[in-house]
């Protein structure tokens, strides 16, 4: 059983920026985000929740303007919800336990990667 849940004190931390972007499904602008050029390894986790979520190895470059991966650290651990908002028909992703929103799955990955 995880050990991982949505933690009310962490919500509380967060910047205001974060809370739309994870608890109300916003967007940052492309281009904007502080882990978009980090080239660190390590892994990324919720911010919410600490569950590990991807690692900088399966980060990749999409020219998107946000930060890309080819697959979760651990498929449990996010889960895909149908999305039509704005008008689109697309694949949000969400932490599972956390709940927090963390983008959107587009087709155009890298092949040799999975995408």
């Amino acid at each position: 059983m995880s050990s991982y849940r949505k933690d009310p004190d962490a919500i509380a931390r967060l910047t205001p920026e974060q809370y739309r972007i994870t608890q109300q499904s916003g967007t940052e602008a492309p281009g904007s985000g502080e882990y978009l050029g980090n080239k660190q390894p390590g892994i990324y986790v919720d911010v919410v929740s600490g569950e590990p979520l991807f690692a900088s190895t399966d980060k990749y470059e999409s020219g998107c303007g946000w930060p890309s991966f080819t697959r979760p650290i651990e498929p449990a651990h996010v889960r895909e919800l149908e999305d039509r908002s704005h008008g689109m028909h697309r694949v949000e992703v969400r932490s599972a336990h956390g709940d927090s929103h963390l983008g959107h799955v587009f087709p155009d990955g890298p092949r040799d990667r999975g995408g």
